[in-house]
């Protein structure tokens, strides 16, 4: 696919192999050169109190608090006479704990003794008797409870936490799977102590990362129980603190329900069913193995998906030739119709519970383990991500 004038051409350089970085304001400049219309924001951003209101369209505000609004001096103040007691070490526990870690906070861990997340643990340097301790020492020393087992994990070992989370301690969860379908998973969090959400919108290899480049994830916060009036500064604080960027309020049940379907849909299962259907066709009509890899995700995520994250789809669509942007405009309508209906289902999959049983059914059987790692295996062997590891030993950053 090409980009419509060398100027976009320079700009699409510039994002993706980060060479000579642009300026904010030149790249404002360049960007006014190659749209065909004068740039415009619908979204307006009015300062507030140390927070920021956002109105989408003029229509739809929200609230957005940001990492500046607590600097890491004021985390530390606030969190001076805690301690953050972090059960399970598995992705989330290891971005989030070690972010909390870095940013100076009393957080402690805690896993069964000697299995593997303990042993992922002390790789980490967290030192058993200091900050590694037990699932039940943890609680009990703990003043932040924060629950990152896995979602199945969690609804097992519920009936042993739940008498430890005694008044005045604050339960916190990243993710709102367990309390919002608690007739599935049995997990009916106290009602006489502060519970709270924080939700960030990414792995938590990703969290981590983003938080050693000094930019920061974004997050959702909730809040399911407010018994000291405090509950929802305590999430905004310590989603900084776990290493968000900039923090927005949903409700338990919302981040549920958008996190199943989102990563079900565009984020994961959608986008692979559509690679995988995008590349048999180019096969099956006599393309090349590297052709059809190139052209369904190299240039995809490479080039044309950094475009759209960085200043829009509008933005990638005019940067292309005329031909891709004719083609792109006539066909997205076509996709539309024909996958909303799919959407609908899996919405309606997610919100009523299903989606929900089948994690729970699937994920607490003791073999599960081996079972995920033969559907894996199934996706490795597949000719596509075959030809992707070849492909990506092309890009020059590998050479």
């Amino acid at each position: 696919m090409a980009f419509r004038t060398s100027t976009a051409r320079k700009l699409a350089s510039s994002l993706i192999c980060n060479s000579r970085p642009l300026t904010a304001k030149r790249n404002i400049a360049l960007l006014s050169k190659v749209s065909s219309q004068p740039l415009r924001s619908s979204t307006q951003v009015t300062a507030i109190r140390g927070v920021k209101q956002i109105k989408f369209n003029g229509v739809d505000s929200e609230t957005v608090y940001e990492r500046s609004d607590w600097p890491k001096e004021k985390l530390q103040d606030y969190f001076k006479n805690d301690t953050l007691a972090m059960i399970g070490y598995g992705s989330q526990g290891y971005g989030q704990g070690l972010n909390m870690r870095d940013n100076g906070l009393n957080v402690i861990v805690g896993v069964r003794k000697d299995g593997a997340s303990w042993k992922a643990a002390l790789e980490d340097g967290w030192v058993p008797g200091k900050n590694l301790f037990d699932v039940k020492e943890a609680i009990q020393k703990g003043t932040y409870i924060m629950n990152l087992l896995s979602d199945a994990a969690q609804s097992e070992t519920w009936p042993e936490i739940k008498p430890l989370l005694t008044k005045g301690k604050t339960l916190y969860f990243a993710h709102g799977f367990s309390p919002v379908f608690k007739d599935l998973t049995k997990v009916e969090p106290p009602k006489d102590i502060d519970v709270i959400l924080v939700a960030p919108k990414g792995s938590g290899r990703t969290v981590r990362s983003l938080f050693k480049e000094g930019r920061g994830i974004n997050a959702s916060y909730a809040v399911w129980n407010d018994v000291s009036g405090k509950a929802h500064e305590k999430a905004q604080a310590l989603a900084v603190g776990v290493g968000a960027g900039y923090i927005y309020q949903t409700t338990f049940e919302k981040e549920v329900n958008s996190d199943l379907y989102g990563e079900r849909g565009c984020l994961m299962g959608g986008i692979h069913g559509m690679f995988l259907a995008q590349y048999e066709v180019l096969r099956e009509n006599g393309h090349s193995p590297s052709e059809a890899f190139n052209e369904t995700v190299e240039e995809a995520t490479q080039s044309l998906y950094p475009l759209v994250g960085k200043y829009g789809m509008d933005y990638m669509y005019d940067a292309c030739s005329t031909t891709a942007r004719r083609g792109a405009l006539d066909w997205y309508p076509v996709f539309k119709k024909a996958l909303k209906p799919v959407f609908e289902d899996l919405y309606a999959s997610v919100k009523n519970g299903s989606e929900t049983q089948r994690s729970l059914d699937f994920n607490s059987q003791p073999d599960y383990r081996e079972k995920l790692e033969s559907e894996l295996v199934t996706i490795r062997n597949m000719e596509i991500w075959k030809v992707g590891k070849e492909v990506r030993k092309l890009r020059p950053e590998n050479n």
